[in-house]
């Protein structure tokens, strides 16, 4: 493995500058694929609605439904090592916070700056919430439209202003992932090009947040039933310590089984400090 794409070598320049780079993630014939596969999904959807999402820009989720060659991207066991490494210390289990396809058209402005962790109401500064990649399907460039990135706009300056002529536009070639934090600020760029300009952003967050796209909807169980167990637990079949995102009081993993419907008995499942102290309080009952 090129040494610049060691996971150590990322998490810390996520943690230094508020992104990086991992050049060479993926074979060209994975992106290949991908594009195959959502070719009629860029062409059938609609454009946004609204200044944010743009109005000469196309947006949909669902990914790992309309193409299996997202698993992959999700996957990835480099990103999968460093989204652990930013995220880890602050959650039992990390989880998916979108699977989203983007389609920047000739003529789209340059999108608002800023940083995906305001879509939740927290107390910024003090950790990260969430880390993104974006997958290039085409080549990024600063004309038509590559994602901006203010560096070191991240962490405890999240909360200061920064200059809107700042920012960097890194040129990616289909393969290339670009990783920001969630307290990153970045935007896509104005696309003064006559080509679309296609991507693919992952993003993955504290495990005990509300994500972004609902998961459950996006992958019902007949869906999940076919992911490998990783995925699935990415894709919110898991309970989060303690007890959140529970099925019956039991991990909603039992729905990828052979549940039929039958009444189920709640089944702890606590940190454990919780453990010590419930078992601290049933000893002393008893005693």
């Amino acid at each position: 493995m090129d040494p610049a794409n060691q996971p150590g070598m990322i998490a810390g320049q996520l943690q230094a500058d508020g992104y990086a780079i991992l050049h060479e993630a993926l074979p060209a014939s994975v992106i290949e694929q991908l594009q195959k596969d959502l070719d009629d999904d860029f062409a059938a959807t609609p454009f946004g609605t609204g200044m944010f999402y743009g109005e000469r820009t196309k947006r949909f989720g669902r990914l790992l439904r309309r193409s299996a060659a997202t698993q992959c991207l999700v996957l990835h066991p480099v990103i999968q090592d460093v989204v652990s490494q930013i995220l880890g210390p602050w959650c039992d289990r990390i989880q998916l916070n979108t699977t989203q396809a983007i389609s920047v058209h000739p003529g789209a402005p340059s999108q608002l700056p800023h940083r995906d962790q305001d879509m939740w109401q927290a107390d910024f500064g003090k950790r990260e919430y969430l880390v993104n990649v974006m997958w290039p399907l085409t080549s990024f460039t600063e004309r038509n439209g590559g994602t901006r990135i203010w560096p070191q706009s991240h962490g405890c300056h999240a909360l200061s202003a920064f200059a809107d002529a700042d920012f960097i536009s890194p040129e990616l070639s289909p393969g290339s992932a670009l990783l920001f934090l969630g307290s990153t600020l970045h935007g896509a760029g104005e696309n003064a090009s006559a080509q679309e300009r296609r991507g693919i952003v992952i993003g993955y967050s504290l495990g005990w947040l509300k994500p972004y796209e609902n998961p459950w909807l996006a992958y019902p169980p007949e869906i999940a039933k076919t992911f490998p167990p990783a995925l699935s637990a990415l894709a919110g079949y898991v309970q989060h310590r303690p007890n959140l995102g529970n099925f019956e009081g039991q991990c909603p993993s039992v729905l990828l089984g052979d549940y039929k419907g039958e009444p189920l008995g709640a089944i702890d499942a606590l940190r454990p400090d919780q453990m010590q102290q419930a078992s601290a309080f049933a000893h002393g009952r008893s005693g």
